[in-house]
């Protein structure tokens, strides 16, 4: 049997990426992001992914022992085209260009356990909703939203729906993360904090919702916030799957505060630079001392 604090589940991408007429191409996916973030920080991480085994060489870019990490076999490797069309890379235009076969109850393995199941998902389809009450009885359910709302419309252009079975599978999850947009589509709300009110009001435990300038954790009780303190945008790629990872795997023996203060600094160090995060728990306390 294997153990992990950390399980995290998700397509891998070939992401196209285009800024200023400048195409840049990244092996990315929320499980990238997310799992290169807790094991930098000495988190005992595995992965589930699926991709077409053509593609193999991929999964070169984790971090983490190949032991640890679960590849299934997918007709396509999902892939996705970004243009972005303002500087600090909130504004952009989603296309799949491919998209990997779902994940079932069936894909899990048998041979693990793991304090926080996590779905990483990219575009909605990606799970088989019913996993998130199965996994809700193994362990921790942390979700980020993006894989539930993001559809494929017409023209393979990316768009945001609301998740129609939303009231139904909040209460299993005990980490809810969306970000300002996402929240609002979700409860109509353009009010970060009244959102996480109706969000937590339907089930979910702990909610985080990331903005361009600071991450907003409510648990029911208060608000809490940190600034985002980056430099330079270069590295704004991943940016809400890393905080989310690295503040969940925190929260298993911190206090939320703590917990939020330790992701808000790493996020704000990882995008200085592109790709994941590759530094180590020194480098964000020496941020911390410097900036917060």
């Amino acid at each position: 049997m294997k153990n992990y604090d950390t399980f995290i589940m998700g397509h891998i991408s070939i992401d196209e990426n285009i800024y200023q007429r400048e195409t840049v191409k990244e092996i990315g996916g929320a499980v990238v992001y997310s799992s290169c973030a807790s094991y930098a920080i000495s988190h005992k991480t595995g992965i589930l992914t699926k991709l077409s085994f053509q593609d193999k060489n991929c999964l070169e870019t984790f971090t983490i022992p190949e032991k640890d990490i679960f590849t299934l076999n997918s007709k396509n490797t999902t892939s996705i085209r970004n243009i972005y069309h303002s500087a600090d890379r909130e504004r952009r235009t989603c296309t799949a260009l491919s998209v990997a076969d779902p994940f079932t109850i069936d894909d899990i393995p048998n041979n693990i356990n793991s304090q926080i199941y996590h779905f990483a998902g990219l575009i909605s389809g990606e799970f088989d909703n019913e996993m998130i009450k199965f996994l809700h009885n193994k362990g921790k359910v942390a979700l980020d939203v993006q894989g539930f709302l993001r559809t494929v419309g017409k023209n393979k252009e990316m768009l945001f729906k609301d998740w129609k079975e939303k009231k139904e599978h909040l209460p299993f999850i005990d980490y809810l993360k969306t970000d300002a947009a996402e929240a609002e589509i979700m409860t109509g709300a353009k009010d970060r904090k009244i959102a996480a009110e109706m969000l937590f009001e339907w089930g979910a435990k702990e909610i985080i919702i990331t903005y361009n300038k600071e991450v907003l954790i409510y648990n029911g009780i208060k608000h809490y916030t940190f600034p985002l303190k980056p430099r330079n945008l270069s590295g704004r790629s991943g940016r809400g799957d890393t905080c989310f990872s690295a503040y969940i795997t925190e929260r298993a023996d911190k206090e939320i505060e703590e917990a939020l203060l330790f992701a808000a600094a790493l996020v704000s160090l990882k995008m200085e630079s592109p790709g994941p995060f590759r530094g180590t728990r020194d480098d964000v306390e020496d941020y911390i001392k410097k900036f917060y």
